[in-house]
């Protein structure tokens, strides 16, 4: 298998390249190496073959494709951002990149596709009604609840405020940032062009992703790697509105071995023409159990619940993936207090 990975000198992009390697796969990869996020060269094992370049250059694209079985599409702009003047830069490195790496394909005759994609596309996650137990879907949190300290969504219909679920894959897709608006895209651009070539895409809608290498302290981090850049400063976590948001935080290494057996399953003949997977934890965390975990393992401060809040966040979105498990064999191997102990004592990528 010869494997072309976009972003492998990222953070999940690098932990892909590492597993497909131990699986004897020849890799290579394609990272603009953009300063901005990579203020050091990352090291390879010499076994990769690495151009630097950016996805959204076709004639870069082009040479990337040159002999390879399956792409593995990392690269993206990521988090939630500033504010919408970030809006150009996620389609441009997101959508943009993906239609000219799709296209690309299609001339090379390159028909298997692995995508990164996320949790955001659900917007709010799965809820129900606390009476009744009935599904309901909410509508965006009012700014008024907010400020009086009530997070959680209210059912539209009564009113009441909900209570959460798991959310599957078959749950309606309801991006509510440009970020989120961005991967949603992705995604019907890889179902597109599968139905168009013939082509097989697995889009993996990853969750809360931590682990090792993960960007230090940006706009554009995971919550994780905030905590984590504040402790290496001395300083207390801030937790926004509660703590209690809960979410399915999982390691990175489970995710690249989800790549990993993505991967292998279109390599066999009975691929998808367009699959969609959620890839979680099987424990269901809060954001402040995170906050209070990183601040153990680092001998740090304890967090602080601060009540502030951004209009963009969602409070709950928490997987169930249970269909990847029983369709591609994958299930998490590193528990919670396993992976944020490993956490707190590595480095971020930028230090």
């Amino acid at each position: 298998m010869k494997l072309l990975i976009t972003g492998g000198a990222g953070f999940i992009g690098s932990h892909i390249v590492e597993a497909a390697l131990a699986r004897g796969w020849t890799v290579r990869v394609l990272d603009s190496l953009d300063s901005g996020l990579h203020p050091r060269p990352p090291v390879f094992d010499p076994q990769v073959e690495l151009l630097v370049g950016d996805v959204a250059e076709p004639d870069t694209v082009d040479s990337a494709l040159r002999g390879i079985d399956m792409v593995c599409h990392q690269s993206a702009k990521v988090g939630l951002g500033v504010s919408f003047a970030d809006a150009p830069d996620y389609i441009r490195n997101n959508d943009y990149a993906t239609a000219v790496l799709l296209a690309a394909m299609e001339r090379h005759g390159s028909t298997r596709l692995v995508l990164a994609s996320s949790m955001v596309v659900y917007g709010e996650g799965a809820y129900a009604d606390a009476q009744t137990g009935r599904p309901v879907r909410p509508g965006p949190r009012d700014e008024a609840d907010l400020r009086a300290g009530v997070y959680d969504p209210r059912s539209p219909e009564t009113g009441a405020v909900l209570i959460p679920a798991m959310v599957t894959e078959d749950a309606p897709l309801d991006p509510r940032n440009v970020y989120a608006a961005s991967k949603l895209s992705q995604e019907h651009l890889a179902a597109s062009w599968a139905r168009s070539t013939g082509g097989s895409a697995v889009a993996l809608r990853y969750h809360n992703v931590y682990g090792p290498r993960m960007p230090k302290n940006t706009p554009y981090a995971g919550v994780a790697s905030l905590f984590r850049s504040a402790l290496a400063r001395g300083e207390a976590p801030r937790v926004f509105e509660d703590g209690a948001q809960r979410r399915s935080f999982i390691h990175v290494r489970d995710v690249a071995a989800a790549n990993i057996a993505a991967a292998e399953s279109l390599a066999g003949p009975s691929a998808p023409g367009f699959r969609a997977y959620n890839v979680g934890a099987d424990e269901v965390r809060t954001i402040g159990d995170v906050a209070t975990a990183l601040s153990t393992f680092c001998a740090g401060p304890a967090p602080v619940v601060t009540g502030e809040y951004r209009l963009g966040d969602v409070r709950h979105v928490t997987a169930s993936s249970g269909l990847i498990k029983a369709e591609l064999g994958w299930a998490p191997a590193v528990g919670f207090d396993e992976g944020m102990r490993e956490f707190a004592a590595a480095p971020l990528r930028g230090e």
